[in-house]
């Protein structure tokens, strides 16, 4: 991206839509692109976000009444404090193209192309997210650009090919770019793995450290000495009983069969979401982008309220729910171990390299149940012959079973591992089509059927054998689907390791929805409306109890026994330090 012009809104596009990019898994066995992505965004993003955030001005301006500049100032005052000045600056230099360009009613799709953010290769259709002109979409395009023409020259600019040249930009740029590539926490002064600081891969991640500045102090480790001085293992339980001089670690956690959570996953593990009050105007405010700058540092992803992970309360709706927090409530001595080792575009291919972020020592650690889920990515893609480039079952064989056997060379003796099935999608097309997108629900005007032939246009799509009106396609991706979920299967039946048991269970989307619907809910309303792609937080929240029951009534060892110290825990030592 070497033209100046391609800068405008590059950030929004990061903020807005950086999941589009990174759900779908690159060419088999290769890390998924996100971590380039801030840094030379492609094309077909770049059009998605210009488009994004043009139709969010004119709606704006729409909605209260205004002009189309007023509509921009209005929309940077809405950003956090610390980055108004670059919305500022973007405005001043493009606003007024892009107002000429609505205010001759020239809508989001023309705009774009005429600014040169949406390019089409040869030969190729010109993607649109709403309908046509009357004139028809080249024609508009044409006139648009000869407007551009009479306009001063956006090459005036002083030339950032990148949102991350942007001096203000280029520090948080550089220390995104540390944690895309490696999946460990940015801020770690002891280098074990764990953080004090929430996002950039920190405890949002992974348990709190409670003392950076030693490596041997982690959570989720067996305790030093019974802790009898200080918390070698961040559960918040140390120290002796005055009444019998007994460590409180050694009378409370000796014998409890203490154990983490671990993930091994995708966006949907990673808790994958853009707020829909993002683009929502009727529902916009300086309130609604409050969280950006938290969201943009953990690559719009959730896991502080995740289905495995999740620890906080809920502020993005529904509430949370999660195993780490039922095995807590189980067992408080595995306060604060945990860890999601998950990321947009995760697969079954590149999960091989994620996994070397884990943190488990085999000889000083406890056991951990690691939940393997990457359950979409191996069928998913947003190539024009997607079929060709989905994961086979030769190829899903290898790769879990490799997995598999890193897992059984660092995790400690008596671990589990749970593989989970992948997801059966067509449940997407038929609860969304043609229900509206928030873009679409101030003028009823885009559905999520348009939001998907779009993506697919641009080659974007986060799953084109899913998002499709082609119900043979369809099919097919699930049947693959299908087929995939059958080599986990035969794995957790076969295959034996040293170190842990291993156990299958299907993805429960179904279960999940019967639930919903007995608590007079509706199947769509447990997908993320901005992309119409992934379980929401309710969902997520549901998905827990299913998971749960099943590991208590068919592998009660997985969880291990209750405490029955647990209110004594509690009494002594309240929260824990929390999280």
């Amino acid at each position: 991206m070497k033209e100046s012009r391609q800068t405008f809104l590059n950030l929004f596009l990061l903020l807005l839509l950086l999941k589009t990019s990174s759900s779908s898994p690159p060419p088999r066995g290769k890390d998924p692109r996100p971590p380039s992505l801030p840094f030379g965004l492609y094309k077909g993003h770049t059009c998605v976000g210009c488009v994004l955030v043009v139709s969010v001005i004119e709606q704006l301006a729409q909605w209260h009444n205004s002009t189309v500049k007023a509509a921009v100032e209005r929309l940077c005052n809405y950003i956090p404090e610390k980055l108004q000045g670059f919305c500022y600056v973007l405005a001043e230099l493009y606003g007024p193209h892009i107002a000429e360009l609505i205010d001759r009613e020239m809508n989001a799709d023309v705009v774009c192309h005429s600014l040169r953010l949406c390019k089409q290769d040869p030969g190729q259709l010109l993607c649109h997210l709403y309908s046509p002109p009357k004139v028809g979409l080249s024609v508009a395009i044409r006139k648009a650009k000869r407007i551009m023409k009479t306009s001063k020259d956006l090459k005036s600019f002083l030339g950032f090919s990148s949102v991350c040249a942007f001096p203000l930009l280029a520090n948080l740029c550089e220390k995104i770019k540390y944690v895309l590539r490696n999946k460990l926490p940015f801020e770690d002064f002891d280098g074990d793995k764990f953080s004090t600081f929430p996002t950039l891969r920190g405890y949002h991640w992974r348990g709190r450290d409670c003392n950076d500045k030693n490596t041997t102090v982690y959570p989720g480790r067996r305790p030093d000495n019974w802790d009898a001085k200080s918390d070698s293992n961040c559960n918040g339980i140390w120290g002796v009983d005055p009444k019998d001089g007994i460590p409180y670690e050694e009378k409370f956690c000796k014998g409890a069969d203490s154990k983490g959570v671990v993930l091994l996953g995708d966006s949907a593990g990673a808790h994958f979401h853009i707020p829909p009050e993002w683009m929502t105007v009727t529902q916009m405010s300086a309130k609604s982008f409050f969280n950006l700058p938290m969201a943009f540092s953990d690559e719009l992803d959730w896991p502080q309220f995740s289905e495995i992970t999740g620890f906080l309360n809920s502020t993005i709706g529904g509430w949370t729910d999660s195993l780490y927090l039922r095995l807590r409530k189980r067992n408080r001595c595995n306060h604060r171990d945990l860890q999601n080792i998950s990321q947009n575009g995760g697969s079954s291919g590149n999960i091989l390299s994620l996994i070397k972020s884990l943190a488990r020592n085999q000889l000083l650690d406890n056991p951990a149940i690691v939940i393997y889920a990457t359950i979409g990515n191996d069928v998913c893609n947003g190539e024009r012959d997607t079929l060709a480039h989905m994961t086979t079952p030769k190829e899903m064989l290898s790769n879990v079973v490799q997995a598999l056997r890193y897992l059984d060379s660092h995790l400690p003796n008596g671990s589990h591992v749970i593989l989970t099935g992948l997801v059966d999608g067509r449940f997407l097309w038929d609860n969304l089509h043609d229900r509206y997108h928030p873009l679409g629900q101030l003028n009823k005007d885009v559905t999520y059927s348009q939001l998907y032939t779009f993506l697919d246009c641009l080659q974007v799509s986060p799953c084109s054998g899913w998002l499709t009106p082609n119900e043979t396609l369809r099919n097919l991706t699930s049947e693959r689907a299908a087929q995939l979920s059958n080599v986990l299967k035969e794995i957790a039946r076969s295959e034996k390791f040293a170190n842990f048991d291993i156990f299958y269970m299907d993805f429960p989307l179904r279960q999940t929805a019967e639930e919903w619907r007995k608590m007079g809910g509706e199947p769509w309303q447990l997908i993320e409306p901005v992309d119409g792609f992934h379980p929401n937080q309710i969902a997520a929240a549901l998905g827990t109890g299913i998971i749960w029951q099943r590991a208590l009534h068919e592998w009660p060892q997985v969880l291990g026994k209750a405490n029955p110290f647990n209110d004594q825990i509690e009494a002594i030592f309240k929260d824990q330090g929390g999280h």
